[in-house]
């Protein structure tokens, strides 16, 4: 697998921040099958219990440190001592009713988070000259991670493109659009693509929404909430069965954040931006319509109506355009939203079966990357 994304994590130190979370255990198993040297910085303790990160025991194929992204000396001291050459950054408090609860700890993590890592890298970057008069290696590629909620929301039938206007009426949304604000501010202010020669980094955003898969154990989410039920026998519980998200895959957008990491590496500034990863579906498709399919997949259950006080702060309808992504990128999703279905009732009875988990990630991972190279995608067929 190290040839995919034209072999150039093979070797390279990668720092995965929110390494232990859902999308950062599966981004950590996908770039060790690459043969990156990966760093991870999570806080202690995961975030749920089970979890990816445990159930797949991938601190035994990584640097894991443990730590506070809120806690400015602790990230600069993590950047200065592995010199990451790639960062990927997905530490995060990425539930919205949390945010509603604590909304300080939210800002403080996704807006200040950012920050803390975006001065990390500028002040121990390529551009800074060391007490020799020589140029520390550094971080080349940043890609931080944020997500479709991002956007003002309008209620729109159709999906939200890069250009359209940030916002957000909850402290979750509002969080996240001011970490895509504050990496704007720092790419143009201390990372422009005019002095790129000097300081060498190359700083990018990705949004996507509502990524689903084997492995998230999370609340107050719709898929981790249905596979929870149906390993107990008990009813799913829908908060809001008509609302309408942008389902996809885990391995759809972090084959495009891989994909864009290396663009990043390779032709730097070219593509600093933002960035949309959506899924296959024009059409959004709403909680109910996920919720019975996964009784259908796995072959029994049932699902119920319930109504907790917060869920009025979650949008009803919201999806995104990834045509820039398309067109620029060349990248698109490989999964149908029943194929991913599919895959999730997979994982989840592999767990059932106290099957080894490390080995089922891979066995997903390759599968996805077949279906993505009988589809002809440059990520997955593009080889120098």
């Amino acid at each position: 697998m190290q040839n995919l994304f034209n072999g150039i994590y093979d070797g390279m130190t990668v720092l995965v921040t929110g390494h232990t979370g859902f999308k950062g255990s599966w981004l950590v198993t996908w770039l060790r099958a690459l043969g990156a040297q990966v760093v991870g910085f999570s806080l202690p303790d995961p975030p749920t219990n089970p979890n990816n990160f445990d159930v797949s025991r991938l601190h035994e194929q990584m640097v894991d440190a443990r730590g506070d992204i809120r806690e400015e000396t602790a990230v600069a001291d993590l950047i200065a001592t592995h010199r990451p050459t790639l960062i990927f950054h997905l530490a995060a408090q990425p539930i919205v009713l949390r945010g509603v609860a604590e909304p300080k700890l939210t800002f403080d993590t996704n807006a200040g988070g950012v920050v803390n890592l975006l001065e990390a890298v500028r002040q121990t970057g390529r551009g800074r000259q060391t007490g020799r008069g020589r140029q520390n290696d550094g971080a080349r590629g940043v890609l931080v991670i944020t997500t479709d909620k991002v956007y003002e929301n309008q209620e729109w039938l159709w999906g939200y493109r890069e250009s359209d206007r940030l916002g957000g009426h909850d402290p979750y949304s509002a969080s996240k659009a001011m970490a895509e604000l504050a990496t704007h501010a720092y790419r143009s202010t201390f990372f422009s693509p005019e002095t790129y020669q000097r300081h060498g980094v190359a700083i990018a955003t990705a949004r996507a929404g509502n990524v689903i898969g084997g492995g998230d154990f999370g609340q107050y989410r719709l898929v981790p909430d249905c596979m929870k039920a149906l390993m107990s026998g008990a009813p799913i519980g829908v908060r809001n069965p008509l609302s309408v998200r942008p389902w996809q895959h885990v391995l759809e957008p972090l084959s495009g954040y891989l994909w864009l990491g290396a663009k990043l590496l390779q032709a730097g500034p070219a593509y600093g931006e933002a960035w949309n990863f959506g899924p296959r579906e024009q059409r959004g498709l709403s909680t109910r319509e996920i919720a019975e399919k996964l009784i259908e997949l796995w072959g029994s259950g049932a699902w119920v109506h319930t109504e907790p006080g917060y869920a009025k702060v979650e949008t009803g309808l919201l999806r995104l355009n990834w045509d820039k992504t398309a067109a620029r990128l060349g990248w698109q999703p490989v999964f149908t939203w029943e194929e991913a279905l599919r895959e999730i009732v997979t994982w989840f009875k592999a767990y059932q079966g106290q099957q080894d988990m490390r080995a089922v990630a891979r066995a997903h991972i390759t599968h996805y990357v077949a279906q993505a190279q009988a589809q002809a995608l440059p990520w997955a067929t593009d080889v120098d």
